[in-house]
């Protein structure tokens, strides 16, 4: 079994940037998926953003794509989400997630079996 814990989040101005950071135990990253999800108040959870175990090959959701940016450290066993140019609709709680026998990048939760408990971006006018 995996263990994560997010952190980073906060209150930021649209147009800002925040770093998110997924301090990962249990197992060395570069051995499964690792993807960011999040979820807004009254919305279902939906992708962000997920690197591949080798490294190789990362996937952003289009509605981040060109502002997010998804990285890997493995020696210190962390997954990261750069969020820049952030807006209104980015608001929600950020999940990092892993998916344990995938060998290719899934959208869906229902292949990730372990998350994080989150971390709130809240994006202000």
């Amino acid at each position: 079994q995996v263990q994560l814990v997010e952190s980073g989040g906060g209150l930021v101005q649209a147009g800002g940037s925040l770093k998110l950071s997924c301090v990962a135990s249990g197992r060395a990253i570069n051995n499964y998926i690792t993807a960011w999800f999040r979820q807004a108040p009254g919305k279902e959870r939906e992708f962000v953003a997920a690197i591949h175990w080798s490294g190789a090959t990362t996937h952003v959701a289009d509605s981040v794509k060109g502002r997010f940016t998804m990285s890997r450290d493995t020696p210190k066993n962390t997954a990261y989400l750069q969020m820049n140019s952030l807006k209104l609709e980015d608001t929600a709680v950020y999940y990092c997630a892993a998916d344990l026998n995938g060998d290719y990048i899934s959208v869906r939760t229902t292949d990730f079996t372990s998350w994080g408990q989150g971390t709130q971006v809240t994006v202000s006018s």
